[in-house]
């Protein structure tokens, strides 16, 4: 079965021609102005039809992951977070068979990357899985009896990174307070730094703020680097054992660019889960994501091949 993928992210789109378990050839787009999305179709457009003028097999449909609520019941984008604001009353449905003559199906971003991990990478042949990404925000969602948790508002189980860790906390984008993404994400590393007692005298504040520096520097021995290091373990901590409390997942996976670090983040978090999260049936298992940015342009089979099979 060959597909197309489109990954369409906070800052980019990742598009590819996808078979199997491959990703046979891909595309990237940067986007300097991510108010809209209609303006950004044209290009999007433009980079499907290479992928397809170099297909020699048919194509089945297009698979497009969004960084947003999106109800997959009616296959629209529900809700952004000041992103693409315009794409609740996009039907990208309408526009894929207009220019192409394909199905396209929607999907939240996250929940195809956890399709794309089960499918052919760290969650293989798992059924329970909470799936974490940490990067310049934090994502979430969680399959329960092999089935991907959506809810009547299409909102179930991918706001793990506004789960709330402090109720006295920063204010999220999302409006909330104490969100994990609030206190330890790429977005609001910078705002948590700015506000540490010492932090002007530490190695951290001489270079970029991001989470390789912040790894680097507390690697080396600097004490705000590595308390503010503390601090952010202890929220992705947190969230995972109310992950684990809320969806009852035998395997944690964690994806995105912060897992670099990840011989120093995962066996903090397999240690904070054993010991706080309540779970007498057993031991939660903690693993890295395998697919890297490749994950959800992957789900896009998986989530084709089951709706063409419902449809037959």
């Amino acid at each position: 079965m060959r597909v197309l993928a489109i990954d369409l992210g906070g800052t980019h789109a990742r598009c590819a021609l996808v078979e199997g378990s491959k990703v046979l050839q891909v595309a990237e787009l940067r986007f300097s102005d991510l108010r809209f999305l209609a303006p950004l179709l044209p290009q999007i457009e433009s980079v499907l039809r290479g992928l397809m003028a170099g297909s020699t097999e048919p194509i089945a449909g297009i698979g497009l992951g969004f960084c947003g609520l999106v109800d997959a019941r009616v296959n629209r984008v529900s809700s952004t977070n000041k992103k693409f604001i315009d794409a609740p009353g996009l039907d990208l449905p309408g526009w894929a068979r207009e220019q192409f003559g394909l199905p396209l199906l929607l999907e939240n971003d996250a929940r195809l990357a956890l399709l794309g991990e089960c499918y052919t990478g760290a969650a293989q042949h798992e059924t329970d899985v909470v799936m974490f990404t940490l990067g310049t925000g934090i994502g979430g969602v969680a399959m329960v009896e092999g089935r991907l948790l959506r809810g009547k508002h299409g909102q179930a189980g991918v706001l793990g990174g506004h789960v709330p860790v402090r109720f006295n906390g920063r204010t999220c984008t999302c409006g909330a307070i104490g969100c994990a993404e609030s206190e330890a994400s790429g977005w609001s590393l910078p705002l948590v730094c700015a506000e540490w007692p010492g932090f002007a005298d530490s190695s951290l504040s001489q270079g970029e703020i991001n989470f390789k520096n912040l790894f680097s520097c507390a690697a080396s021995g600097d004490p705000v680097s590595s308390a503010i290091r503390d601090h952010c373990l202890q929220v992705w901590g947190a969230a995972a054992v109310g992950a684990v409390h809320a969806f009852d997942p035998e395997l944690l996976v964690y994806g995105g660019g912060v897992m670099r670090s990840a011989d120093a983040i995962l066996p903090f978090i397999e240690g904070y889960v054993a010991q706080h999260a309540w779970t007498p049936w057993g031991k939660v298992r903690v693993r890295a994501a395998k697919l890297g940015d490749d994950a959800a342009l992957l789900g896009a089979i998986p989530l084709l091949k089951k709706e063409l099979q419902d449809v037959r």
